[in-house]
């Protein structure tokens, strides 16, 4: 199984390199500064070490041509609020619709972003299936995997921390969980 990562940040990055250890792992940020750097085994968060960064499993990738025929997606992109106190789902969008054009049938894709209750259903999903033509629940599957990662906690780790999974049926929860 091959799995992306969508963005390489605080949430992303350190996903990716947990699941490199399992797993195929092809790590996606529109970011090209950051993938080079990664690449080059540096992170310039200060949160890992190049050892961990360049493990043979995982990839550092800019196009979203090397995300075609995945398997599994997990969007980690940020959503900060903006000026009127709402969350900003620029990039959540942009990376739906990245996924959406990659994907194939039976995927499933995992929202990691931080997002608010109805999100995944009411915007991301729509965004899902207009870039792909496929039908949710039909030809391909939905998680969410709320991340519970503090940056620069080295107590409270991704690997110390129970993650939680929601999806609308057992066969996906089934599927991430593993």
């Amino acid at each position: 199984m091959i799995i992306a990562v969508i963005g390489a940040g605080y949430v992303g990055l350190p996903l990716a390199i947990a699941l490199a250890k399992h797993h195929q792992v092809i790590c996606f940020d529109i970011d090209k500064k950051r993938i080079e750097e990664l690449l080059k085994g540096i992170d310039s968060n200060l949160q890992h070490s190049k050892k961990e960064i360049t493990q043979k499993k995982l990839c550092f990738v800019n196009s979203a041509e090397k995300l075609k025929k995945i398997d599994t997606y997990i969007v980690a992109v940020p959503t900060p609020i903006n000026q009127s106190n709402l969350p900003d789902l620029s990039m959540l969008k942009k990376a739906s619709i990245i996924v959406g054009q990659s994907m194939k049938k039976n995927s499933t894709i995992i929202y990691e972003s931080t997002t608010y209750p109805g999100c995944t259903e009411e915007f991301c999903i729509p965004l899902l299936e207009k870039a792909s033509q496929l039908k949710y629940e039909k030809d391909f599957f939905v998680a969410y995997s709320p991340e519970r990662v503090n940056p620069g906690d080295k107590i409270n780790t991704l690997q110390s921390i129970t993650k939680i999974v929601g999806a609308n049926n057992q066969k996906t929860i089934t599927k991430v969980k593993s």
